[in-house]
């Protein structure tokens, strides 16, 4: 998987915010497989207090995708996204402008308006969207290279809530790179995720609230590997009625 200008061979993006502990979180990115880890700006502060947990994600060599969470705006995304570059020293940014409190659904027109200004001013935009077509058109077009389409609301684990949207997500952008993101719950989620096809998908609270985060994210990085190997085997289609797995013909008629 090509995301911009640098290949990823992991497929599994992994969050790191509320884990257990530092160590728990070390040894989650380790197991995970990820090469890829989100962090809010929140954890970096001015008073030296983020030092230990940036020290974690150095030691764990992987690319580092700043986000905008917590942001209501165009406005206040643009502003994150540019302290989040100064911070990390990356033009990677997730970017998420979140139109309702409740459901965390992306507020999809303040979302386009920001990807387009952080596109023009060079950031490699990964864009936090609903499954609408027409908005990820609308991305694309604001310079965005990248969709990271809701399985559902961001830390319900309620697992896919419209499959038949994102599969139609991958039959419209064929080449685009799609990331599942948020909703994810369990190993089950992630598989069906590629066994349609997708790119990659984007865990957080799935592996940091599990009882046990180090074998959840062992867990999801095993569910990742099935799916990409039974999409890549052609599964068969479901069938209404059933259909014998031992031919009729030729069985021999007992008297």
């Amino acid at each position: 998987m090509k995301l911009y200008d640098t290949v990823i061979t992991t497929p599994l993006l992994l969050g790191t915010a509320q884990y257990p502990s530092p160590a728990i979180l070390a040894e989650a990115i380790k197991a995970s497989k990820t090469e890829v880890v989100t962090v809010s700006l929140r954890r970096e502060t001015a008073d030296g207090s983020g030092e230990k947990f940036w020290d974690i994600l150095q030691q764990s060599g992987c690319h580092i995708l700043p986000n905008t969470a917590g942001c209501h705006c165009a406005k206040d995304a643009i502003t994150t996204a540019h302290m989040a570059r100064e911070i990390f020293g990356t033009n990677w940014i997730k970017l998420e402008v979140i139109g309702h409190s409740d459901t965390l659904q992306p507020d999809v027109f303040g979302l386009i308006e920001a990807a387009r200004v952080l596109s023009e001013e060079g950031f490699k935009v990964f864009p936090y969207t609903t499954d609408d077509l027409i908005v990820g058109e609308k991305l694309l077009e604001a310079g965005c290279e990248v969709l990271m389409p809701w399985g559902a609301p961001i830390g319900s684990g309620q697992g896919l809530r419209n499959p038949d949207a994102l599969r139609s997500m991958r039959a419209y952008f064929p080449d685009i790179a799609l990331i599942v993101d948020a909703g994810i719950g369990r190993p089950s989620d992630a598989m069906q995720v590629f066994e349609m096809g997708m790119d990659a998908i984007l865990l957080n609270t799935a592996v940091a609230k599990a009882g046990d985060p180090v074998l959840m994210a062992r867990a999801m990085a095993g569910a990742v590997e099935a799916g990409q190997l039974a999409y890549a085997a052609d599964p068969m289609e479901r069938r209404d009625m059933a259909v014998p797995s031992t031919p009729i013909l030729g069985l021999a008629e007992l008297m």
